[in-house]
């Protein structure tokens, strides 16, 4: 590793980037042996491309990395600082340097979703001539953020959020690099508040080893760096199990602010979006059902917009899920109804189908009396002859 001294004043994250495809932490389906971004570096076939990923995922890495494997000059934008006049100036250089020097280009846009149409039309000649190789970065759906015409000509490449083995071992690294070890609360408290970003971890490892000239680093501490107080909250222990208990029965008694307190407790100590929008999208058919069919819909969007947006955004989805279910007018008729059927299903096993509704695509089927004497609209029940005065679902 290069020597330490020479970079202090370079940030921690930026240190510990990776510098070949097999130091990189993460996205194995993009840089494994059988990945598409390995195959294209291998061919040297690198189109240009938009990385779609959560924060600290490894887009820029992987940006810089192609940049790299391609011997091309590697040109660094953030779209929020941008403009129009900065983007003839990189292409006018790049198209020079491509025909004087045969040196390509990758110039990477941060946060591409934030240019505007224009914008983003000014790329697009440049992208189909191939003067660049242009290569995006984002956090929103390009379907949504990125025009049609500049989508169609680039390649979408997925990036998935780290996992929490994953942060572990850039963790590792950076405790390598700073030469210090943590407890194991401390641990904890800093792939929780890193909240999936390897980026953010190093920083507040940055932050806390500096402050702290002690061989070892504990919980407090790290939460100093971060400037977050960490919640007691273990997402297989009670904790978890008592808070989730809370923030139903809460929504379930339409106890808005009690269940918004809830929320934000699950998703201030690190709760996943999506554990907590799945238990929404359960309530509202178990607890609202059809006093309010239309809360499924919510809920289910909901989810949707988890998956999609990802935190810190989707807690604003979250929430306005939550006053919605925890408001909605109550209904368990259809759920208990259901848990009524499914007992005597256990009970009963397999007891025979009524003739009458049994399906017959065969002259034999239908000689042996299938689908005989069936009336679509009959009073009578379909229920087979052993529980055939039973009444589940009872509305009021």
């Amino acid at each position: 590793m290069t020597d330490q001294k020479q970079f202090e004043s370079r940030p921690l994250a930026q240190i510990l980037r990776p510098s070949s495809l097999s130091d990189v932490i993460g996205q194995s389906h993009l840089v494994g042996v059988n990945g598409i971004l390995s195959k294209m570096l291998t061919s040297q076939y690198v189109p240009s491309m938009i990385f779609w990923g959560p924060p600290g995922c490894g887009k820029t890495t992987l940006a810089e990395l192609v940049s790299t494997l391609t011997k091309s000059v590697f040109v660094s934008k953030s779209a929020v600082t941008t403009n129009l006049a900065d983007i003839r100036q990189v292409i006018e250089i790049a198209s020079k340097r491509l025909t004087e020097e045969r040196i390509r280009t990758v110039l990477f846009i941060d946060e591409i979703h934030r240019f505007n149409k224009a914008q983003q039309d000014a790329l697009l000649p440049h992208v189909e001539k191939g003067t660049v190789i242009f290569i995006g970065a984002t956090t929103e759906n390009p379907s949504f953020e990125v025009i049609s015409p500049l989508l169609s000509r680039c390649r979408v490449l997925v990036l998935k959020a780290l996992t929490e083995e994953e942060l572990t071992l850039i963790l590792t690294r950076g405790l390598s690099y700073v030469k210090k070890a943590i407890t194991d609360d401390a641990k904890e408290a800093i792939l929780l508040f890193s909240n999936g970003d390897a980026r953010q971890l190093l920083t507040i490892l940055e932050i806390a080893s500096t402050l702290n000239k002690k061989k070892q680093l504990n919980k407090q501490e790290i939460e100093e760096a971060a400037q977050k107080k960490m919640l007691q909250y273990d997402k297989t222990g009670d904790e978890h199990y008592n808070t989730i208990s809370a923030f139903i029965k809460s929504m379930r008694r339409s106890d808005v602010d009690a269940a918004l307190y809830y929320l934000a407790r699950m998703v201030f100590s690190g709760e996943d979006p999506l554990f907590i929008a799945r238990r929404m999208v359960v309530f509202a058919s178990e607890d609202i059902g059809m006093a309010q069919p239309t809360a499924l819909v919510v809920a289910n969007s909901v989810f949707q917009a988890c998956q999609q947006i990802g935190l810190p955004e989707c807690q604003e989805n979250l929430a306005h899920g939550v006053v919605y279910l925890a408001l909605a007018k109550k209904d368990r008729h259809a759920y208990d109804a259901y848990m009524k059927a499914l007992s005597d299903v256990q009970a009963f096993g397999n007891l025979p189908i009524p003739l009458s509704i049994r399906n017959a695509p065969t002259a034999l089927m239908k000689g042996l009396g299938y689908g005989k004497g069936y009336e679509k609209y009959s009073a009578e029940s379909f229920l087979p002859d052993k529980i055939k005065n039973r009444k589940y679902y009872e509305a009021d």
